[in-house]
């Protein structure tokens, strides 16, 4: 063998145990006991403080390139994946120009990318009015699903459908069998709210309310129930719609849920004047609504949870929760994050890893990416999860110095992240990812 990794905490479908674990050609070919594992070329013995993870998978980052590559770019994202354990993300298609809602856009995008990604990259199409007839040809080329808004996007390249044309695409999707993922608020409600503006929070909060998502996400269930297509709701914010979530389910509606590392950390209560690093849409929400999303998460209402990585440019970030950019810097730190507030709730790492490396790889399809057993992509983090750090923004691998995380303590570091069996350590390595070909 190539390789093999000993560890006495090994995260692996049946939790925690010692394991040794073989990788020859990029793949996992043994997982056997910590004392009998086979000989290799060399091995890896982690030390009593570390454990040995899958690599995560983010199936929710904005990397803006082409077009926006100031405020992000493949080389830059990437890097901060890994140095954040992900070796495994899907791109978004807005925010970069022009967005990915056919398939020369696809062929641009991939392009940009090539050569450039320290870990593996697949892409999403979007959905607009319009490209309807575009769908099946970038499902065809490989995408992982398609993205649409039900409200402006916040770019005005990439238009939101209406009731009429999501339920026409969800038609086209279900003959594919083809997932739908879905930005669900509600523009009508929104419209009808307080505008944002200034430096308060609250007004923010305000112009975002639980109401806009729990209205468009009812939209989406009735739907997709209506269609037998496959919907995902993205980074729920409103617990209030958990409740009709588990009942559609339950019904056989094939539907499911993603939420986001900062709704499961901050609250709307700490959150000062003028901090609009912490600005996003749908918003971080009340201590309560917290709560709940956490009970969501060990119920399995909620299925997984990624970054939204939505990074700017500094001057983007204006103090002004009306005229800010939406979005959270955070491809990092999400474990961190997201193993600081777990451990707190008593969940342990094998449920961090099924919400953020299992499922997510589940959801795509991505058969050899989110697990440690024999057959898989030999990807790993080394993580070390009683250490604890203070985030430094000026330590952070994306393009631009901001973060809603910048001076908070988080618990477990990232000492190492292995892709196919390198360790991911300076030249771009990854590959670009085609849906059923991994």
């Amino acid at each position: 063998m190539d390789l093999v990794f000993r560890a006495r905490r090994v995260v692996t479908d049946a939790g925690e145990k010692s394991l040794s674990v073989g990788v020859d050609g990029g793949r996992i070919v043994a997982v056997e006991p910590y004392d009998a594992g086979p000989s290799a070329d060399r091995v890896v013995e982690l030390g009593e403080d570390e454990v040995l993870l899958p690599g995560l998978v983010d199936t929710h980052v904005h990397v803006n390139d082409p077009g926006r590559s100031e405020w992000e770019g493949f080389e830059t994202a990437t890097r901060a994946a890994a140095a954040g354990g992900i070796t495994t993300i899907v791109d978004m298609p807005l925010n970069s120009l022009p967005p990915t809602v056919d398939v020369p856009a696809l062929e641009v995008k991939r392009k940009t990318a090539h050569g450039r990604v320290h870990v593996d990259v697949g892409f999403w199409g979007g959905a607009i009015p319009g490209n309807g007839g575009e769908l099946p040809s970038l499902h065809e080329a490989g995408v992982f699903g398609f993205k649409c808004f039900l409200l402006h996007s916040g770019v005005d390249e990439f238009p939101p459908l209406g009731e009429a044309e999501l339920e026409a695409d969800l038609k086209i999707l279900r003959e594919l069998d083809a997932m739908m993922i879905v930005h669900a608020e509600d523009a009508e409600t929104i419209d009808g709210a307080p505008q944002p503006h200034g430096e308060h929070y609250e007004d923010f909060l305000r112009s975002r309310p639980r109401g806009a998502e729990n209205v468009a996400i009812a939209q989406v269930i009735e739907l997709a129930r209506r269609t037998g297509a496959r919907a995902h709701i993205l980074h729920l914010s409103s617990s209030d719609a958990l409740p009709m979530i588990a009942r559609a389910r339950a019904e056989g509606v094939r539907l499911t849920v993603e939420t986001c590392p900062h709704y499961l950390s901050f609250t709307a209560e700490e959150i000062a004047d003028g901090a609009t690093q912490f600005k996003c849409c749908p918003p971080i929400r009340e201590a309560d609504n917290r709560e709940r999303l956490w009970q969501g998460l060990a119920d399995g209402t909620i299925d997984c949870v990624v970054s939204d990585h939505s990074p700017c440019t500094p001057e983007l970030k204006r103090p002004d929760f009306g005229e800010a950019w939406g979005g959270v810097a955070s491809l990092q730190v999400g474990l961190p994050a997201v193993w600081t507030q777990a451990r707190e709730r008593g969940h342990s790492l094998s449920d961090v890893v099924r919400w953020m490396a299992a499922r997510p790889a589940e959801l795509v399809g991505l058969r050899g990416k989110g697990r440690i057993a024999v057959g898989g992509d030999a990807d790993f983090c080394v993580f070390a999860p009683a250490e604890e750090f203070v985030v430094d923004v000026a330590k952070l691998r994306h393009r631009n110095p901001v973060s809603a995380y910048h001076g908070r303590t988080l618990a477990g570091v990232v000492r190492s992240t292995w892709l196919r069996g390198n360790e991911i350590t300076g030249s771009p390595q990854g590959r670009l990812l085609v849906r059923g070909r991994d």
